[in-house]
């Protein structure tokens, strides 16, 4: 099984135009959107939820008004400033925990000294799983403030390889998250290939070496794509000879072309529209496909 991981080193670089556009020219695939903080693979590929499930990580504090003695010890403990004094009905000092703040260490639980903190596990978010025009997708939706986004990342695409493992598709694309922070990291371990999506600035130059920095630590094959490359030649021939000195192959270019809006507001990928960016991410794509990285279909 293949699995061609779509990352970038920073946000709005085009990742998941190019990732959503690759399951439209893949025969058979399994989709996932791996970007959980901001998931938005759903905006391009219009799926329908068939299954919905609920993401429980870490833990999350909540003093038990009825036990609690308002003797502070857990406000002047806490080094994350989440516990919180306020005065009831009553003007009696009590404490309640803000769960934005809360990092769910713990300290309060264990130092209260008539137990009157609660430390249920968290709801995190939730993951789907959808049909939609290219196949099925695994996707996510983080809550707000909530944690552990790695974990939320493993699950997703755990649940892709199951599904694709099940029903014989050779291939995964993900629609990875941008940086390379944990929930990349966790994109990218043990994945088959990666394509990193840059764009011709300062900012994507320097983000695009931290990345592959990071997919030559992991010993990942992967393969570098400079998206709007025609913005500034020079910077874009810079970019391709140190992704180049880094390990990496290169894809391909594609243009910029207004195209892309217009087609993200009608929820189809560029290479569903009568365009010249259509065929530079097919170019890509068949590089990418004819085991650029090394990687073929078996």
């Amino acid at each position: 099984m293949r699995e061609l991981v779509v990352i970038s080193g920073k946000g709005g670089a085009g990742k998941t135009s190019v990732a959503a556009s690759f399951a439209v020219l893949a025969e058979r695939v399994i989709v996932a959107d791996c970007d959980v903080d901001a998931a938005d693979l759903h905006l391009l590929l219009s799926p329908t939820i068939i299954e919905s499930n609920d993401f429980y990580s870490g833990f999350e504090a909540i003093i038990c008004q009825d036990n609690c003695n308002s003797c502070g010890i857990c406000a002047s403990l806490c080094r994350f400033d989440a516990v919180i004094g306020f005065l009831d009905a009553n003007g009696s000092r009590r404490y309640h925990i803000n769960r934005i703040d809360c990092e769910g260490c713990g300290l309060c639980v264990h130092f209260c000294p008539v137990k009157a903190v609660d430390f249920p596990i968290s709801l995190c978010g939730k993951w789907m799983v959808s049909r939609t025009r290219v196949g099925k997708m695994v996707h996510a939706r983080l809550g707000v403030a909530a944690e552990n986004s790695g974990k939320l990342v493993s699950t997703v695409r755990q649940k892709a390889k199951e599904i694709a493992q099940e029903e014989n598709v050779p291939l995964i694309i993900v629609d990875g998250p941008p940086g390379i922070g944990c929930p990349v990291i966790a994109s990218i371990t043990g994945a088959t290939e990666v394509l990193v999506v840059t764009e011709p600035t300062v900012a994507g130059e320097h983000d695009l070496e931290r990345v592959l920095l990071l997919t030559r630590h992991f010993k990942i094959p992967t393969a570098v794509c400079v998206n709007k490359w025609d913005i500034s030649v020079s910077l874009t021939e810079r970019i391709e000879t140190r992704a180049l000195e880094l390990g990496a192959v290169i894809a391909g270019r594609i243009r910029y072309d207004t195209v892309v809006t217009k087609a993200q507001l009608q929820q189809i990928t560029p290479v569903e529209t009568d365009s010249f960016i259509a065929q530079d991410i097919r170019k890509v794509w068949e590089n990418i496909h004819n085991g650029l990285c090394g990687t073929t279909y078996r």
